[in-house]
């Protein structure tokens, strides 16, 4: 089975040592996914719902350039630095998975690289369905 790398473009790559989403066969892992504007910087600073939902579009987009769709998704992990905001975080992971449903974790950590993300998002997905890729 052949390995291949998805690069999310995010200036902690190469400082770390990481790739967004590896896949190996049909197994897609998505590593943490934190709220990194498209800009740079930190995206929808101080609210917990946006900041979610820029994780799972970044974590998504990764998932499809490695030939998943969003069905693909078997497991997720929400960390929080504050588990009392779990509410605002699920509320963004539904809209995302309301049908698919995948296994989920929602976690509180101590803190992340940058201060101001208030949650990464991580995902696992098996490539059962094609993906059309421009």
């Amino acid at each position: 089975m052949s390995r291949r790398n998805v690069s999310s473009g995010s200036y902690l790559e190469p400082q770390i040592g990481f790739s967004r989403a590896v896949r190996i066969g049909d197994i897609i892992a998505v590593g943490g996914t934190a709220p990194i504007s498209a800009g740079g910087g930190t995206d929808c600073i101080g609210d917990v719902y946006g900041q979610t939902k820029r994780c799972l579009e970044i974590a998504l987009n990764a998932l499809s350039d490695a030939g998943a769709g969003p069905e693909d998704v078997i497991r997720t992990r929400i960390l929080l630095t504050d588990v009392t905001t779990w509410q605002e975080a699920a509320r963004a992971h539904a809209e995302t998975f309301t049908d698919i449903r995948p296994a989920t974790t929602v976690m509180e950590v101590s803190g992340f690289v940058d201060p101001d993300w208030l949650v990464e998002i991580e995902l696992d997905a098996i490539a059962v369905t094609a993906v059309k890729k421009d």
